[in-house]
């Protein structure tokens, strides 16, 4: 069964060159049980809410093998956390989660996929890597943002199971990649459970980008 790895938060704020002059992107394991609830993991903070936290991106996860997969390319270890995450799963394909689908973490928590995570310069510089943003979206494997459905706590080693999955199909992977019109038409479509407003978005305007290439 897929499970927990890790649980991160910040470790601490630090100075960044970008506008709002700190970041809490340094997310580092933390030990023992950890409650998570409708913004997040205890404790945790965003630095730019404009951009970050919130309801829809309460909790952004990453699987161990995304991880191998960049430790290949990067020649250095993904320890959990160093990408922001704050769940390091095991066992599960965080790409191919569907948008809505729910996953229930250890013994109460429910969690719900929303979206995939955006790269930006901040991750870049944080890594102090040429062309990581272009590097990152392509390879196409993005980490999931995901809210919280019901609040419980968690710690490393819970086990992980996919409680629900809707019918339209359409993953992680394929909101990074880009939506096809079907693939937006099915999101659009489905009676639940709500989509966030970012990926409504998307599907809109994969809609009408059709509509005008038509």
């Amino acid at each position: 069964m897929p499970s927990l790895t890790a649980v991160c938060r910040v470790h601490a704020l630090l100075d960044d060159s970008g506008s709002v002059g700190v970041t809490a992107i340094d997310k580092r394991p933390v030990d023992g049980p950890v409650e998570v609830k409708r913004l997040g993991v205890r404790g945790d903070v965003q630095a730019s809410r404009a951009h970050h936290g919130g309801p829809d991106k309460a909790v952004y996860a990453y699987a161990d093998s995304d991880a191998e997969h960049f430790a290949g390319i990067l020649g250095y270890e993904v320890t959990p956390g160093l990408f922001g995450e704050n769940l390091r799963v095991d066992g599960l394909d965080v790409t191919g989660a569907v948008i809505g689908e729910r996953w229930a973490v250890g013994e109460t928590l429910v969690l719900q996929v929303t979206m995939p995570r955006t790269p930006c310069a901040t991750f870049a510089r944080r890594l102090g890597e040429s062309g990581w943003v272009k590097r990152f979206q392509a390879e196409g494997r993005p980490g999931a943002y995901l809210s919280v459905v019901k609040a419980g706590p968690i710690r490393a080693g819970d086990p992980i199971e996919v409680v629900s999955r809707p019918a339209h199909g359409v993953t992680i992977g394929d909101v990074f990649a880009g939506l096809e019109p079907e693939q937006a038409s099915a999101l659009l479509a489905s009676p639940a459970p709500r989509l966030s407003e970012i990926v409504h978005g998307l599907a809109e305007k994969a809609l009408t980008r059709a509509a005008v290439g038509a």
